[in-house]
């Protein structure tokens, strides 16, 4: 009964008793009708019987702080007030990193057994969580400050009013470097094709279209 309770969340607001009752029974070990010298044979039923009633103190104590949950900063400078607001504000734009590392950067599952290399790979899902959400916050600034509402970066030139990182970098995947060479020797390198988006996407971002352009060493 006590797993029970727990198990659903009620072991604080009910409260149980378990009471063991024993019956005794008498038979006749023969057939027949009895008399003096019968014989009887005894036997013993243990019978439990349920009881329960509602702890009201606890009820009315937990009915108080139902729908209530904490909220921990570290903003001394801020009132309750202003730290519900905060929290209300940045919540949707929270809940949406959540899903992008459950999704975009697919953490999960994880078939890793190791605590250590756990917390490492988490670690480093976290940094990549960080870069994505530093590129995007660039890149709109950076079409704030020009002025851009819409960049063509979806399929068939179709306009994107907030950029993801993710979106980017598939705009830039396509790109390529090769290198010719002939008996171990560089003979020719063949620098990405940037089209103006590309170049377009990079004056934002502050990345200076030379890096596309120079030869490597």
């Amino acid at each position: 009964m006590e797993a029970i309770l727990s198990h659903r969340g009620a072991k604080r607001w009910i409260g149980y008793g378990i009471e063991e009752r024993r019956e005794e029974h008498y038979r006749q070990e023969k057939r027949g009708r009895s008399g003096p010298k019968t014989r009887w044979r005894r036997t013993v039923k243990i019978r439990y019987s349920l009881s329960w009633q509602p702890l009201l103190q606890n009820i009315a104590e937990d009915a108080l702080r139902d729908g209530v949950f904490p909220l921990l900063t570290n903003c001394r400078e801020l009132s309750m007030k202003e730290v519900l607001e905060a929290y209300r504000r940045k919540q949707p734009l929270i809940e949406k990193r959540h899903e992008m590392l459950k999704s975009v950067l697919e953490a999960t599952p994880v078939w890793l057994k190791n605590v250590g290399r756990v917390e490492a790979l988490l670690f480093l899902e976290y940094v990549a969580l960080t870069v994505h959400a530093l590129v995007e916050r660039t890149l709109r600034q950076g079409m704030q400050r020009e002025g851009l509402k819409k960049l063509p970066l979806y399929p068939e030139e179709r306009e994107c009013e907030a950029p993801t990182a993710a979106r980017l970098f598939d705009v830039f995947a396509p790109l390529q470097r090769h290198l010719l060479s002939k008996r171990g020797k560089e003979v020719q390198t063949f620098l990405p094709d940037l089209t103006d988006l590309h170049q377009e996407v990079l004056r934002l971002l502050g990345i200076p279209v030379s890096k596309y352009r120079q030869e490597l060493n």
